[in-house]
């Protein structure tokens, strides 16, 4: 839609989703008519580029919507680590490479627009409770399973975000002291058995020790979607991979059910992209647990998990939210905690 067919005084949103690979653009009317969509990878590992690679694609994705920052009334922005929200520093990205970026600060100079930041994950939790995805409820979890693994929780109608803004980093919780190192410096971590990279990483190393497969390292550099097609052919390591991660995705679903007690618990990421290969296990194993326990069998009710579907922009609208969100707060009381750069 060209700007001379919308009115001037009509205010855009934009929500930016930062993910390990990915960043998505999401534009919005004020009333959430979506006008424009963008994604491109993310800039990994360049945090003094950051911001510019940033801007640039908000501005490509402004341009393909016929609009520009002057019609954008906020920008969120949804970026994995913890979050400093009042200073719009980014901290503990540890997938990113990034540590005290001023995030905020450098998107509002270079953009002009009011800016946002929250943890993605929480965003994305925000997010599907604030747009009522699964019904009108007071308590959700979102466990994204990606690059990396995190999770979001909303209390009470509220994002808990911890003491220290790292609620929910339970991708770095041990599940297995002798597993792989994980990025975060710790072996065993959830996130280095059950994410994306580790899913790779324990296949390639799989069939380089398999007689079967004996130019298996040749495939280097693979995503996980070539695991999860070769466990569709009966591949014996990437189904044993598979299963492996799917136990481990349903231990944080007992563990996020046990510690909250929410009323849905959605698990979403680019992993779920696999579909039916990835989710059979998780299915399977949560089963398991509901078999052997009455405890389990209770808090993890037959209606608790949902799998969140491939496309459903859950990180880019939850940084829009957080965009919304702030907005109107920052009109309604100027001096109110919003998390404002």
């Amino acid at each position: 839609m060209s700007v001379s067919r919308r009115s001037k005084d009509r205010t855009l949103l934009v929500g930016a989703d930062i993910g390990g690979t990915k960043t998505a653009i999401l534009i919005t009317e004020g009333d959430g008519r979506v006008i424009g969509h963008h994604l491109a990878p993310t800039a990994v590992g360049a945090p003094d580029r950051a911001a510019d690679s940033i801007a640039a694609l908000v501005r490509t994705a402004l341009a393909d919507a016929g609009a520009s920052t002057s019609d954008v009334a906020a920008l969120g922005v949804g970026v994995p680590g913890r979050v400093d929200r009042e200073r719009g520093h980014v901290t503990l990205a540890v997938n990113l490479d990034w540590d005290d970026l001023p995030l905020g600060p450098r998107l509002e100079a270079r953009l002009g627009i009011p800016t946002y930041l929250e943890n993605d994950v929480r965003a994305a939790a925000l997010g599907l409770h604030k747009r009522g995805v699964f019904g009108d409820s007071g308590s959700l979890a979102f466990l994204a399973i990606g690059t990396g693994i995190s999770a979001g929780v909303v209390l009470n109608g509220t994002l808990h975000r911890g003491a220290a803004g790292l609620a929910g980093e339970i991708g770095h919780v041990v599940i297995d002291r002798d597993g792989p190192r994980c990025t975060c410096g710790m072996t065993g971590c959830f996130e280095a058995i059950a994410a994306g990279p580790a899913i790779v990483a324990r296949a390639i190393d799989g069939w380089a020790a398999s007689d079967d497969f004996p130019e298996r390292g040749n495939l280097r550099p693979i995503g996980a979607d070539a695991v999860f097609a070769a466990a569709s052919v009966g591949d014996p390591v990437a189904n044993e991979v598979i299963a492996d991660a799917g136990r481990a995705v349903a231990w944080g679903v007992h563990l996020l059910a046990l510690a909250y007690n929410v009323e849905h618990l959605v698990i979403g990421g680019g992993v779920l992209h696999a579909g039916e290969p990835f989710i059979a296990p998780i299915r399977q194993e949560l089963d398991r647990y509901r078999a052997s326990s009455q405890l389990a069998e209770e808090v993890l009710g037959p209606d608790l998990v949902q799998f969140l579907p491939p496309g459903a922009d859950a990180g880019a609208w939850g940084a829009l939210t957080i965009a919304r969100e702030a907005l109107t707060a920052s009109r309604d009381a100027p001096r109110r905690e919003v998390g404002h750069a």
